[in-house]
C-alpha cells in the first residue's frame, strides 16, 4: 500500500473517532479510547477486506467501506463496552 493511501486512511478514521467524540461526549481520555477504536476498527476492516477479496466501496487500494464499516463497528462496541460500571463491594452492615 502507498504512503498516500495510508495518509487518508489515518485520516478517515481519527475523523470517525473525532465525530464520535463529538456526538457522544466525553473528556480526553473517551477521545484517547475513541480513536484508538476507530484506527483499529478501520485497518481490522480494510485487512478483512483484503483478504476475501472484497471491492465493496474501494477506493485505489484502500478498502473504504468496509474499512469504514470495521471502524463504527468497533466504535460502537467499544462505546456499550465502556458504560459498564464496577460496583464495589463496600463492609457489610
Amino acid at each position: 500500500m502507498s504512503t498516500p493511501m495510508l495518509l487518508l486512511g489515518l485520516i478517515i478514521s481519527t475523523l470517525f473517532g473525532a465525530l464520535f467524540h463529538l456526538w457522544r461526549g466525553g473528556g480526553s481520555g473517551r477521545l484517547l479510547l475513541y480513536l484508538i477504536l476507530s484506527w483499529v476498527g478501520f485497518w481490522a476492516g480494510h485487512l478483512l477486506a483484503a483478504q476475501l477479496g472484497w471491492t465493496f466501496d474501494r477506493l485505489g487500494q484502500l478498502h473504504l467501506g468496509s474499512a469504514s464499516l470495521g471502524a463504527l463497528l468497533f466504535l460502537g462496541v467499544g462505546y456499550w463496552l465502556s458504560l459498564v460500571e464496577i460496583q464495589k463491594k463496600g463492609p457489610s452492615k
